[in-house]
């Protein structure tokens, strides 16, 4: 059995869809499994053992033309089952185009009129009162029976894992701190993240996470307390040097899922979003800090925003510190 999973969001998305993988191939354990993705996100899967072949679209360059072509490529592969996780329009394009024998979509994709299976998209997804998480939501378009949250799943080179093991040999205890996001509502506020790495850099070691341009920011926050890697490890090897901190704190963004894809001691700072959403830490240890306040502005959206639209940003500002240091 051949099966094509389609998820070309984000890293968090694609990080939250391994856990997909994962329950497919246990329910499918002689299949054949692909996975497409955007550019950017391929080192995720790099080194999956569940995944025979990556299919990469470069959204960039001839967004539709590409897409097309990537499609039609597709249908000498005769795919027994395409599982589509995402919800535009394009992935959409892909599934009527990839010659596929069962096409399972969610309804919210537009052209889900035409799969053979839409699977009902809820948010917030509540099932026996209680919230369901994102790959609980995902696991439906595989079986709707499925109803156990399977955490997602790295998997590490022997490169990668002694690259790390080497950094951090004799840094322990440490922390593994995240402080920046795409959406600025979705960081807690720069000056509570100076506050807490003042405070904990007298018990702790302090590594710093972040993409490369990322770097200068945090730097404002970490001002020689911790030490910076923002550029320096790849996403997989920032969820290994998770693996073992006594604590990783990040927001409610892409870190939060690499922290679940290695059961991470977590705590996740939300803002503008809330736990409802189904995006919330999956690490056995783990909580989720915001706002004690009622603020009838949040959420102010499903994603973040680049600004706070009232501009006062309570959601963040009113998270108190010591609540943070509390979690460790």
């Amino acid at each position: 059995m051949k099966i094509l999973i389609i998820q070309t969001a984000f890293i968090g998305d694609v990080i939250l869809a391994t856990s997909l993988v994962e329950q497919t191939k246990a329910m499918y354990p002689n299949s054949e499994i692909h996975f497409l993705l955007r550019h950017g996100n391929q080192s995720l899967l790099k080194y999956n053992p569940h995944i025979n072949k990556v299919i990469v679209w470069n959204k960039s360059k001839s967004k539709y033309s590409s897409l097309i072509k990537l499609a039609l490529d597709a249908r000498s592969e005769n795919y027994d089952l395409l599982l589509n996780i995402q919800r535009f329009t394009s992935s959409g394009i892909f599934c009527l185009l990839s010659g596929a024998k069962i096409t399972v979509g969610f309804d919210k994709n537009p052209l889900s009129i035409f799969f053979t299976k839409q699977v009902k998209h809820k948010i917030p997804f509540i099932k026996d009162g209680e919230i369901q998480h994102e790959v609980q939501r995902n696991a439906l378009l595989l079986n709707d029976a499925l109803t156990t949250a399977v955490k997602p799943k790295l998997y590490f080179s022997k490169e990668e894992t002694s690259k790390v093991d080497a950094l951090i040999e004799k840094e322990t205890p440490y922390i593994v701190l995240a402080p920046s996001s795409v959406w600025f509502t979705k960081q807690w506020s720069k000056e509570k993240w100076i506050e807490l790495t003042k405070r904990i850099s007298k018990n702790y070691t302090l590594f710093f996470i972040g993409g490369p341009d990322d770097k200068e920011y945090i730097e404002t926050i970490n001002q020689g307390f911790g030490i910076n890697l923002c550029g320096v490890l790849s996403l997989t090897e920032s969820a290994y040097l998770m693996k073992n901190a006594q604590r990783v704190l990040v927001n409610d963004s892409a870190p939060l899922h690499l922290a679940s894809s290695v059961n991470a001691n977590t705590t996740a700072i939300f803002c503008s979003t809330v736990k409802d959403f189904g995006y919330f830490p999956l690490s056995d240890n783990s909580c989720v800090i915001s706002t004690d306040e009622e603020l009838s502005c949040r959420p102010c959206g499903l994603h973040g925003k680049k600004a706070c639209p009232l501009t006062h940003f309570k959601c963040s500002e009113t998270i108190d510190v010591n609540r943070v240091i509390e979690s460790l």
